[in-house]
């Protein structure tokens, strides 16, 4: 969940309360509200002071690495900053202050000032959609197809073995007052459909980076868009980080509706939607597990789930809790106030289709609280038309934890390890014609189950794991081997083994016995900061090549035959974007690129854990 969740006090929220968005013709214009003062210095100088009595008994000398320090949240913008205590996580402990106070304390952390931004008419093109598109070259969802194996053919990709080493920068895009990238973007004929965590959804053209067309969220944006052509008509499915859910003409731009999916009140989204017979599931997590930073919240009632959507109207149609039973006073915190559960166990992945068994699969993170379930850290199988539950694979039990712990009243008595299913499960043909359910766990585990009954098959163990350990965003699958990412961070890995060591890079694995083929162990990162060499984003794969980012900011190219690096670009560096708006490049988490039609897409830039910020999508074309 870690790293899912961004496990901060503060993140980016989900509105912009404060910021005026301004479309004019298409044209995006954003306006700041005014500070509490116009005197720069006096505006910093009293937003330290409100830092000092609200912010710093946890951010000045956090107790927990994964609780951000002011050094750490000095490097976000003010926007995101502002965010947070208007309408994210810090929301509680923000609700004395004035709307003039949080603007100061926004700039006096990040020391910058709240300021206009606007995109030029050059930034702009004209938008066309032919009524009959090459389907071919269409690309959407997180793992590029309904069973979320990350796979694209030769044809559809346009990128080889013998032509990758061509690679080469055409164009980037900066998204305004961001300081990271992780919405995966789509592709519909010659568009790129990108959202971004101001909530802002763009229609780029895919040859010059130029925007199309323009519409706004409600809230910020971490997932992935589904593209859904039917009947002549073309539409975008995706949603905020509210469990808004949206459907957008894709043609014209125009939201044709919104259905907040969340049953509580605190539900979030992180998970890229999935579009099947009519329905869009749609995956539920929790913020909760960082409002237990305050002792006097009442820990937790909140479960993970999945709500299916009606696809032409957005009426609910079925909604699945993973935490069946309601949370009940439970025990007491040390406190002397009353613990509340069995809760947690949150969906942060994208579900995964089995058109042939009418099943839709999902993986579960920890139980916020105690009692804890059998349905934490699992694979579950849920019935497309119901929603009800077909079977539940539990791999980690007993993982109680939340971002109380360790200190922190609400941190459960035996605290777990935060081992989260942060991936969508793949469904997969081995080289024996027998389909697999692949899933990869924060503890550095791989596993193999049944996809009728969820009975293990294999599972294979490639990293140390951790909070901030193993697989965290996915794997990608060609029919012969899985291909995994592993993180093993070494700010968080899990203490339980002192004789296996941080082991990050790209994995692959037989998919028919889950033998090791090879590993490719991630470069040394440059300097001190060794974490950055972790592999946490999602890979994707085409015939003879997986495509990895890094945390140093590398997206590297591994032959699948013995995972030899072909290719890498490093992307932190400046870009003069087609947007005209200042781009830098940064680490590379979360969204896996995307390879159609002999380019590559890639999201950079990560401000959280030590990572290196950015704020641009990179799209790279091979030499024709």
């Amino acid at each position: 969940m870690l790293n899912h969740l961004f496990k901060f006090c503060l993140i980016p929220a989900f509105l912009f309360p404060g910021i005026l968005i301004i479309s004019v013709q298409g044209k995006q214009i954003t306006k700041m509200s005014k500070p509490g003062s116009s005197d720069t210095a006096a505006v910093k100088a009293a937003g330290k002071i409100i830092f000092a009595k609200t912010c710093a008994p946890c951010h000045s000398k956090p107790a927990d690495p994964k609780t951000p320090s002011l050094t750490v949240l000095s490097h976000m913008e003010p926007q995101v900053i502002l965010n947070a205590l208007n309408n994210g996580k810090m929301k509680p402990q923000a609700s004395a202050l004035t709307q003039a106070q949080r603007e100061a304390v926004a700039q006096f952390i990040s020391n910058k000032m709240l300021k206009a931004t606007s995109i030029a008419d050059q930034a702009y093109t004209k938008f066309s959609l032919p009524a009959k598109g090459n389907p071919l070259n269409d690309y959407s969802g997180w793992g590029g197809n309904l069973e979320g194996t990350g796979y694209r053919t030769t044809a559809q990709a346009g990128i080889t073995p013998a032509n990758v080493k061509s690679l080469k920068l055409k164009w980037s895009f900066a998204f305004p007052n961001t300081n990271e990238v992780r919405c995966k973007p789509a592709i519909v004929g010659n568009w790129v459909i990108v959202g971004c965590e101001s909530g802002d959804v763009y229609a780029l053209n895919k040859h010059t980076g130029k925007i199309g067309w323009h519409v706004k969220a409600k809230g910020t944006i971490r997932s992935g868009m589904v593209i859904v052509r039917n009947a002549g008509a073309v539409t975008a499915y995706f949603a905020d980080g509210a469990t808004h859910t949206y459907a957008v003409d894709v043609k014209t731009g125009k939201i044709l509706w919104s259905t907040r999916a969340g049953v509580d009140q605190v539900a979030m989204n992180t998970g890229t939607v999935a579009v099947y017979g009519g329905s869009v599931f749609v995956p539920i997590s929790s913020i909760e597990v960082a409002m237990v930073l305050d002792s006097n919240y009442n820990c937790c009632t909140s479960s993970g789930g999945v709500a299916a959507l009606d696809s032409k109207t957005g009426k609910v149609l079925w909604y699945h809790r993973v935490v069946p039973a309601a949370a009940a006073t439970a025990n007491m915190k040390r406190n002397g106030k009353p613990f509340y559960g069995p809760s947690g166990a949150p969906v942060w992945c994208s579900p995964t289709i089995d058109v042939k068994r009418g099943l839709l699969y999902i993986g579960t993170g920890e139980n916020y609280s105690e009692p804890v379930t059998g349905t934490s850290d699992a694979i579950q199988a849920l019935d497309l038309k119901t929603g009800a539950l077909v079977w539940n694979f539990q791999a980690t039990s007993n993982d109680a934890w939340n971002m109380a712990c360790p200190t922190v009243a609400n941190c459960p008595g035996k605290t777990g390890r935060d081992l989260d299913f942060g991936m969508a499960p793949i469904l997969v043909k081995g080289a024996d014609g027998k389909e697999r359910l692949l899933a990869g766990e924060k503890s550095g585990v791989v596993y193999a189950l049944d996809p009728q009954s969820g009975t293990l098959l294999w599972k294979t163990r490639i990293g140390k794991g951790g909070a901030l350990g193993g697989i965290h965003w996915g794997m990608a699958a060609d029919g012969r081997k899985v291909y995994a990412a592993n993180a093993d961070n070494t700010l968080a890995l899990t203490p339980d083994d002192t004789t296996m060591h941080a082991s990050p890079g790209i994995y692959a694995l037989d998919i028919v016995s889950g033998k090791l083929a090879w590993a490719s162990p991630s470069p040394k990162a440059a300097g001190d900061e060794s974490y950055l060499g972790a592999n946490s984003a999602a890979p994707i794969v085409v015939p003879g090549i997986v495509f990895a980012g890094s945390l140093d900011g590398h997206i590297r190219a591994y032959s699948t035959r013995n995972g030899q690096i072909i290719w890498d670009y490093n992307t932190i560096r400046e870009y003069k974007a087609a947007n005209g708006v200042t781009g830098k490049g940064g680490s590379i988490d979360s969204a896996p690129p995307i390879a159609a039609g002999g380019m590559l897409f890639v999201n950079s830039g990560y401000a959280l854990f030590g990572e290196k910020a950015g704020n641009v999508l990179l799209a790279f074309e091979v030499k024709k």
